[in-house]
């Protein structure tokens, strides 16, 4: 396990998806549908970059990652969203949403690697 990835890319995912909502927020988007789509097109590139950083070839050897990250999501949003929102926050379907995407999306990172090229002559 590589700790030093394990917590940066989870401090990452998480912080990049604050700044998001917050943007999202300040401009009005947040609670729309253009917004939520944003916000998951966020989450799933900075998820798959997350993976691919790994170098991993297995969606086996990732999901011990996301499981963890989506972890992180969760203890994070209990030391930074539950002061403001509650420990409410918890029921909303979104926010688990959320997490089970943290987890699946990183699995379909080695997909998205180029295969190499064939060498013809």
């Amino acid at each position: 396990m590589k700790y030093s990835s394990l917590l940066g890319w989870g401090i990452v995912i998480y912080s990049v998806m604050a700044l998001a909502w917050s943007g999202f927020v300040i401009y009005g988007l947040s609670g729309t549908l253009t917004g939520r789509l944003l916000q998951l097109l966020v989450l799933v590139i900075v998820t798959t970059i997350a993976a691919r950083a790994l170098k991993f070839h297995s969606w086996k050897d990732i999901l011990p990652y996301s499981i963890l990250w989506a972890i992180m999501m969760g203890l994070l949003d209990s030391v930074y969203s539950v002061p403001f929102g509650g420990w409410g926050i918890y029921s909303d379907w979104n926010l688990w949403v959320g997490y089970t995407l943290v987890i699946l999306v990183p699995l379909l990172a080695p997909k998205t690697r180029a295969l190499p090229a064939s060498h013809e002559v």
